[in-house]
């Protein structure tokens, strides 16, 4: 073989293990969830950040609490009427969506929901909505949450 047939064959070898160490990093990565910190009704909740597909599909499912996070904030490019559905939820969730960090639509104390998928009942917000914030079952009530109400992100 000649040497520059072993310099081709070396480069095909070295973009084939970069393109798979790529590959299984990209499969990692989306299980990695943020946190931050948000106010809200002058409490500092510490959440979760659901910002990739695979993120907002799993949610608060499969969890047996929200614990140790105080819930899960859903981040969406855009305004719209996204669905929320209890899928694989262990516990009862109040879901909040907010637009430019206002409250637009609560819905408190949902219930647990064992449907096959395709029967899950969804739930949407009356108006538009770029955030949607999982809270534990309650909160929404026990603080006086309303509509209007601000949502904010500390640095």
């Amino acid at each position: 073989m000649s040497y520059s047939k072993i310099k081709v064959s070396n480069r095909i070898k070295v973009f084939a293990a970069v393109f798979i160490v790529a590959a299984i990093f990209l499969q990692f990565w989306r299980y990695h969830w943020s946190t931050t910190e948000i106010g809200l009704k002058g409490q500092t909740l510490n959440v979760l950040v659901a910002k990739t597909l695979y993120q907002h599909k799993k949610g608060l499912g499969g969890r047996d609490s929200i614990a140790p996070y105080d819930g899960m904030l859903f981040l969406f490019p855009f305004s719209r009427k996204e669905g929320f559905v209890m899928r694989d939820k262990k516990f009862p969730i109040d879901i909040i969506w907010f637009d430019n960090g206002r409250v637009v639509d609560i819905a408190p104390n949902l219930p647990l929901d064992s449907a096959p998928e395709e029967q899950l009942r969804r739930y949407y917000p009356r108006v538009n909505a770029n955030v949607v914030l999982e809270l534990p079952a309650g909160w929404a009530t026990a603080r006086g949450l309303k509509i209007g109400d601000v949502l904010t992100v500390r640095p």
